[in-house]
């Protein structure tokens, strides 16, 4: 009952007319980003970051909340109609919904993802209504030892468990962290690994990193691989009213359901993610799938749009829980967030629910009112989220390259900042280029500077007894579920991975064979 009413006066704060713009606009930029391949949400978070330091800390989160839900969505109309993922978590989409498109049926496959998507938002955000608290209340029982611990679990499974190498996620991890310890040791006052430059005393800002990673890196990676000549859209027909038939609707609901119940579990565990929901989601259904409709499978089934769609926007639901209750980051919009949550002096965390209980209840209500507003987008308006495919790519590079020029600028006014800049987007370009993930160096350098001051904290209570970190039950039992973690993520890793073998290649050899493949962001 407690969390209805503040839910209640969230609502009386999300509805009001400013708000309500403010969630608009990022539901729009969010679709805009996810319809276009490439340009993810946490690139439009890290680019956008700057400029919204004049907001108030509420309508900030509300806009990148909107542009993170507008992501998830926006992906699925590329993946249709273009056959290119917007976003990874897309790339299942594309199996089915591709080839529903070339038969003609690109309008139902379109409806039944916005259904689906508006159908799987709602019910996981009331699900991270009423878990969230929960998880919240029990963590304010953690002290310092198991703070470490909690962070032990972050590094490790984004570390390990992001991206295909074990050993190149750690990589990217310990250079995060190293990143994060660049400046004046916050214990004695000494400057360490600034090599003498005045400018590195401060550290290097996570802003100035994030945007660098994942606007001037991620751009430069992206513009490397553009296609050749005209983007080839196949076009949709019919009112948006008429898209789905009485056929659809039946096969469609059942897999909304199973979709949303894969989806949101998964997103709330480390290194899970939407990537890995979307591909049990299509398993369980090409599973559960009888006569018709599982011959129906490679070649245009409803029920394989339908499912990792609810799957992937039930995930993004997900991610919010350790986000908000933790302050742990599963992926790499997550840790978007977390940075302008901490640019407000706000940490995520057992205590946010009691600090920021009207911010965050906001924050859950504008997820309500961003589901319904992108349900309103998505359908009558996918003709002018089409058009935004035909952008001109070196008119749109160009103009996220000024604006992370502009937005390293102003993070101090001063120019080393731009060079900066160049210096951490070419790292980020090689690092894409060579397969090493972003999101653990990221993850590691928000998180580095909580971990060593924690760290220090619990060694100084247990007078440099390193044993007392694995001593209390809650600690011994997060390490507990730590490995049970890693053993799940492995599973689901072997599973999405041997769904990928099995369905991307699936195509028989024809003259269109080739252009069936998703072609990946």
């Amino acid at each position: 009952m407690d969390n209805l009413i503040t839910l209640m006066e969230g609502f009386a704060v999300a509805m009001q007319p400013m708000y309500l713009l403010y969630a608009l606009g990022g539901v729009l930029v969010g679709t805009a980003v996810g319809v276009l391949p490439g340009i993810g949400p946490a690139m439009t978070v890290a680019l956008l970051m700057p400029i919204t330091y004049s907001l108030d800390p509420t309508a900030a989160i509300i806009v990148f909340a909107g542009i993170y839900y507008g992501g998830m969505y926006g992906g699925s109309t590329t993946s249709i109609l273009l056959n290119t993922p917007g976003e990874s978590a897309s790339i299942v989409t594309a199996l089915e919904g591709n080839r529903m498109a070339k038969a003609g049926r690109g309008a139902a496959a379109l409806a039944t993802a916005a259904i689906g998507s508006f159908i799987a938002g709602t019910v996981a955000t009331v699900l991270l209504t009423f878990v969230a608290p929960s998880v919240a209340r029990f963590a304010v029982q953690i002290g310092p030892v198991e703070y470490v611990a909690l962070m032990v679990v972050a590094f490790l499974t984004v570390g390990a468990l992001l991206g295909a190498s074990v050993l190149r996620g750690l990589a990217s991890l310990c250079l995060g962290l190293f990143i994060a310890f660049i400046g004046v040791d916050i214990m004695t006052g000494q400057q360490r690994y600034t090599f003498g430059n005045p400018f590195l005393a401060d550290g290097i800002d996570v802003v100035l990193v994030a945007v660098g990673l994942f606007a001037l890196g991620e751009a430069l990676y992206v513009a490397s691989r553009l296609r050749h000549g005209a983007v080839q859209i196949i076009p949709v027909t019919g009112g948006w009213t008429t898209w789905m038939r009485k056929e659809d609707w039946k096969r469609s609901w059942k897999p909304w359901l199973r979709g949303t119940f894969i989806g949101f579990p998964i997103g709330t565990m480390p290194a899970g993610g939407a990537d890995v929901a979307t591909f049990l989601s299509y398993a369980a259904e090409k599973k559960v799938a009888k006569g018709a409709a599982k011959r129906q499978f490679g070649r245009g089934a409803i029920e394989g749009v339908a499912g990792p769609e609810a799957a992937n926007n039930s995930a993004a639901a997900g991610v919010l829980v350790p986000l908000l209750t933790l302050g742990i980051p599963t992926t790499a919009t997550a840790a978007m967030m977390l940075v302008a949550f901490q640019r407000y002096n706000i940490q995520p965390g057992p205590l946010l629910f009691e600090v920021e209980g009207a911010l965050v209840w906001a924050l859950i209500a504008s997820l309500y009112v961003g589901n319904l507003m992108l349900l309103v987008l998505n359908l009558p308006l996918v003709g002018i989220w089409v058009k935004i495919l035909q952008v001109p790519r070196p008119y749109l590079y160009a103009g996220i390259l000024v604006f992370a020029a502009m937005g390293a600028f102003s993070v101090n006014f001063t120019p080393v900042d731009v060079l900066l800049l160049l210096v951490v987007g070419v790292l980020g370009f090689l690092m894409r280029r060579y397969g090493y993930p972003i999101a653990p160096l990221v993850v590691g350098m928000i998180l580095g500077p909580i971990f060593e001051s924690q760290l220090r904290r619990s060694l100084a209570i247990s007078q440099g007894d390193p044993l007392a970190l694995v001593s209390t039950p809650i600690a011994a039992g997060i390490y507990v579920v730590l490995v049970i973690i890693f053993i799940l993520s492995f599973w689901m890793k072997r599973r999405q991975r041997a769904m990928e073998s099995e369905v991307l290649p699936s195509e028989p050899a024809t003259e269109d064979a080739e252009d069936s493949q998703p072609v990946r962001p």
